[in-house]
C-alpha cells in the first residue's frame, strides 16, 4: 500500500509539472532507514536509528532543466515542488542533450532484500557486535583497545516515474560489521581493522572479522623501516581496491567529457597490464550497490571498462550518453532524493585471476607485501599521481617475514597498472569496490 501511495505522489508531481509547462518531468522518491550500533568493552556506546523520506523532481522546459526536492509529500507540498522546479528552469542554460529515459524492455531480477535484516531484533544485533569484539580479544592478549565494534544496516524503497511512461520501484537492504582496534607490546602499538558488508544478515561473519582485525594488528608489532629500494610489490586486496577507487571517477564519461580523466582519448588502447580487467556491474549477485535500475530508471548492466589491459569504454548516464551518441550504461547514480543523477560506479572491481594469493609471495626471492596505505586522499585523480605512506610485511625467499613501516610509495597509477604481472584468485569486496591481491614487478619504496 505504501508503494502505491508513493507512486501516486510521483504521478501527481509529474502531472503538476506538465500542467505548469514542463515538456519532460521525472519524480524520484526514496524512503530509507539506517541503524548503527557501536559497542565498546561489551557495552553499547552508541545506537542511532535514522529515517529519511522525500522526493526529487526534475523537469525540462524549452531545453532548460530545473530541479527541486521536498520532504513534504502532501498535495500542497508536491505542487510547490513542481512550481519550484519550473521556476529553476529559468536559471539554467539551454542544452540540447537534456533527456529522460523511456521505459526499458528488460530489468534484471535481483535478490537484494533480506527480510531477516529487519526481523532480527536489536538485541541480537548488539550481541553480534559483542561477539566480534570478544573474538578479537581472545585472539591474542596483546589486543589492548577496541576502538569500535560496529554493526550497521539500512533499507530503502525507491520509486521513479516520468511522463514518458516509466513507472518503477524496488526495495533493497544491506547490513555490515566493522571492527577497529589497537594491539600493543611494550612501547609499540599497531592498529588493525576488518569489515564485512553483505545483503544477507546470516552471511555476516563477526568472529572471522574479529580474528582478522586482531591478526592484522598483532602481526605488525615490532615494525620498523627498511632502506630505500626498488623491489617487487604485492598489494593486499584492500590496498588494491583503494587504488581502483582512485581511477574509478576517471572511468566515467562525465570526467572524460569535462577533460578531467587520465583515460580521455585512450579508448581501444592499452592502459594497463594485460593481466588487468576492470568491470562495473550493477547486477552483480550479492553486490552492495546492485539494483534493477539506476537513479533515472535505466536498467543496470555489466560494463567491462578495461579488458586484458585495453580500455573498452566509459560509464554513462542518459545525459552523457546523449552527448556521445551512445546508450546509457545504467550508471545514473543518486546519493539521495536531494540531487540529480550523476555518473557514478556501482559494484566496480578488478577481475580475479587464477593464481592462489600465496603463490604471489612464494615466487619472489624478495619483495614487500603492502597491507596499509596512508594518505590516499591526497592522490590526484586527474593526473593519477600519488605519494602515500605504506606499511606491510617483508617478503624473503618466498615467505612473509618481519613487519615494516615508515616508508613512502610514489608514482603514477598508470605505471602501477602497467607493472602488474600477476593477479590473485582472492577477489574481496570492501563495500562496492573489490579487488584480488595484485603483484607489481617493481616499484621504488623510500625508506631510511
Amino acid at each position: 500500500m505504501e508503494n502505491e501511495a508513493f507512486l501516486g505522489t510521483a504521478e501527481a508531481a509529474i502531472t503538476s509539472a506538465i500542467r505548469m509547462g514542463a515538456h519532460l518531468a521525472e519524480a524520484y522518491i526514496c524512503n530509507s532507514k539506517e541503524l548503527k550500533i557501536e559497542v565498546r568493552e561489551g557495552r553499547v556506546e552508541t545506537m542511532k536509528l535514522a529515517g529519511n523520506r522525500g522526493m526529487g523532481l526534475r523537469v525540462v522546459r524549452d531545453s532548460r532543466t530545473g530541479f527541486s526536492f521536498s520532504t513534504d509529500l502532501s498535495p500542497a507540498g508536491v505542487k510547490e515542488a513542481a512550481a519550484q522546479a519550473i521556476a529553476n528552469c529559468g536559471l539554467t542554460a539551454e542544452d540540447p542533450f537534456l533527456q529522460l529515459p523511456s521505459p526499458g524492455v528488460f530489468y534484471p531480477e535481483l535478490d537484494i532484500y533480506d527480510p531477516a535484516i529487519r526481523e532480527t531484533t536489536v538485541e541480537e544485533k548488539i550481541d553480534l557486535a559483542k561477539s566480534m569484539e570478544e573474538a578479537a580479544r581472545s585472539f591474542d592478549p596483546r589486543v589492548k583497545i577496541i576502538e569500535s565494534s560496529t554493526y550497521l544496516d539500512g533499507e530503502e524503497e525507491v520509486i521513479i516515474a516520468n511522463n514518458l511512461g516509466l513507472k518503477l520501484s524496488y526495495k533493497g537492504a544491506y547490513c555490515g560489521i566493522y571492527l577497529a582496534l589497537t594491539a600493543g607490546e611494550g612501547d609499540d602499538s599497531q592498529t588493525g581493522f576488518d569489515l564485512d558488508f553483505n545483503l544477507k544478515y546470516h552471511s555476516l561473519k563477526p568472529e572471522e572479522v574479529g580474528r582478522k582485525a586482531a591478526g592484522q594488528a598483532v602481526r605488525m608489532l615490532g615494525a620498523r623501516p627498511v632502506t630505500t629500494r626498488k623491489t617487487p610489490v604485492v598489494l593486499d586486496p584492500y590496498v588494491a581496491a583503494g587504488f581502483l577507487d582512485l581511477i574509478s571517477t576517471a572511468l566515467t564519461s562525465e570526467a572524460v567529457q569535462k577533460g578531467r580523466s587520465l583515460f580521455a582519448g585512450k579508448k581501444d588502447t592499452e592502459v594497463a597490464s594485460g593481466k588487468i580487467t576492470v568491470i562495473d556491474d550493477g547486477t552483480l549477485p550479492g553486490g552492495i550497490a546492485s539494483a534493477p535500475f539506476d537513479g533515472e530508471g535505466v536498467a543496470t548492466s555489466r560494463t567491462v571498462l578495461i579488458e586484458d589491459g585495453v580500455l573498452k569504454g566509459y560509464l554513462y548516464n542518459t545525459y552523457t550518453a546523449a552527448k556521445d551518441g551512445v546508450c546509457s550504461t545504467g550508471n545514473g547514480v543518486r546519493n539521495s532524493f536531494k540531487g540529480t543523477p550523476e555518473v557514478g560506479v556501482t559494484n566496480i572491481f578488478i577481475k580475479p585471476g587464477s593464481v592462489p594469493a600465496e603463490q604471489l609471495f612464494s615466487e619472489l626471492e624478495k619483495g614487500i607485501y603492502i597491507t596499509e596505505v596512508m594518505g590516499m586522499h591526497t592522490a590526484n585523480p586527474i593526473s593519477g599521481d600519488f605519494s602515500v605512506g605504506v606499511s606491510g610485511l617483508l617478503i624473503e625467499k618466498g615467505q612473509l617475514t618481519r613487519p615494516v613501516r615508515g616508508m613512502a610509495l610514489g608514482g603514477n597509477i598508470m605505471d602501477l597498472l602497467a607493472g602488474v604481472n600477476a593477479v590473485g584468485n582472492d577477489l574481496k569486496f570492501f563495500g562496492s569496490r573489490g579487488s584480488p591481491t595484485l603483484r607489481i614487478s617493481e616499484m621504488t619504496l623510500s625508506g631510511q
